[in-house]
């Protein structure tokens, strides 16, 4: 198949989980999540919220397309900007269920979880709520459940994100096959980075068995690529790896709305790469200054890690939000190996010394002498006095008849 057909997958290892308030699986709508997200709990909120809520940042979703009749959406959405890439006729000259021009429909329900995770509004009743709850989301539809996006439509999609002011563009789908595709594609994206947009993309679920490939357009120079982390802050089972991946982020068990309202959990790098998105779009609100380089940079050198630099699994480790937006003295250009906390230096002992030296016993002596004297000096001023007032009361004695016995 030429390159520039190449079809397109969704970065989840399964259309669809269960979802965790019910037995069943996920339906639009579903209900919802009344608690909060394991990613989010981990996470200090009101202190990353002090530094930035997104407010200002406009986030490209280059997806199925986002659902705004979920409530938690339609405000974040900026339906007027969005566009759908999604070809009319598949390759068998079938006709292809588009939906809306603006790609504000989304029958498959994976754009409006990656939305969600960005860019959620709070809403009562749930703990559930986007990482940059200020942040716009920007509804580019390129794909759907049955693969017939490409290459080529992806790049259109790149193109039209940043025409359309996108600041940062997420793209939670990899090349299927993980060749690399057509050069319109890596033009894009290059384009992109070159006007100073964030490009973050998920890394790809062919990872079980220790699978190290590379995939597209995570791969590309300049990309954010994202890998999916569990509970424990480990690489998730099914999570791509390679020298490629630049940083982790939760993507295990992801609570995000679904079309017509609700939540459903899914797995896979793309939700992990929405995490960071969103993640970006609160650093560009703090620091609209920054480069794409700036950003990608501090993401990377903030992250929790468990070996001082980079290594294959998660890349310069898992991404933390707090972190990122309160250790932001100055930007970086590149990431940086941390060997950890350098401990303080021991307190250097005071000299000991066992004898004294002749000074010293010179100045000893020396003061012995001084204060002996004073104590003699001191006790004859006071047998003076006592043999003066002795002699008084003698001689008053005799003149009254009564001598005292002394």
């Amino acid at each position: 198949m030429a390159a520039a057909a190449m079809a397109l997958g969704l970065a989840t290892p399964m259309p669809a989980v269960a979802d965790p308030s019910s037995s069943g699986q996920c339906t639009f709508p579903s209900k919802k999540y009344e608690g909060r997200p394991w990613s989010l709990q981990r996470v200090l909120l009101d202190e990353l919220w002090l530094q930035s809520k997104g407010k200002g940042v406009r986030v490209a979703v280059i997806d199925t397309g986002v659902d705004t009749r979920n409530p938690q959406l339609k405000p974040a959405v900026d339906a007027s900007r969005g566009r759908n890439y999604l070809p009319a006729k598949d390759d068998k000259g079938e006709k292809i269920d588009r939906g809306k021009a603006n790609g504000t429909t989304d029958t498959v329900g994976h754009g409006t979880r990656v939305a969600g995770i960005i860019a959620a509004r709070p809403a009562k009743g749930t703990g559930f709520v986007g990482l940059a709850p200020e942040a716009t989301i920007i509804p580019i539809k390129q794909n759907d459940a049955e693969g017939h996006g490409t290459a080529e439509t992806l790049a259109k999609a790149i193109d039209y994100a940043v025409d359309a002011g996108a600041d940062v563009i997420n793209i939670s789908q990899d090349t299927a096959n993980a060749a690399e595709p057509s050069p319109e594609l890596e033009r894009a994206v290059d384009r992109a980075l070159g006007l100073r947009r964030v490009v973050v993309a998920s890394a790809g679920n062919d990872g079980l068995g220790g699978n190290v490939k590379k995939t597209y357009p995570a791969s590309y120079e300049g990309v954010l690529a994202v890998a999916a982390s569990d509970r424990n802050n480990e690489r998730a089972a099914f999570s791509q790896s390679g020298d490629f991946v630049d940083v982790a982020a939760p993507g295990v068990d992801m609570i995000s709305t679904v079309p017509l309202g609700g939540h459903c959990a899914d797995s896979g790098t793309s939700f992990a790469a929405p995490y960071v998105a969103g993640l970006a779009a609160l650093i560009k609100s703090e620091h609209p200054h920054w480069t794409p380089r700036q950003i990608t940079a501090q993401i990377q050198q903030t992250a929790e890690r468990s070996v001082p630099g980079h290594d294959r699994l998660v890349g310069w480790g898992v991404a933390d939000p707090t972190r990122a937006l309160t250790e932001d003295d100055h930007p970086l250009e590149r990431p940086t190996a941390q060997e950890g906390v350098h401990r303080a230096k021991a307190p250097t002992p005071a000299d000991l010394h066992l004898g004294e030296t002749p000074e010293q016993r010179t100045a000893r002596i020396a003061t012995y002498v001084v204060v002996g004297a004073v104590v003699v000096v001191v006790g004859l001023g006071g047998v003076g006095v006592a043999v003066r007032d002795a002699r008084q009361r003698r001689i008053r004695g005799r003149g009254s008849g009564f001598v005292g016995e002394y």
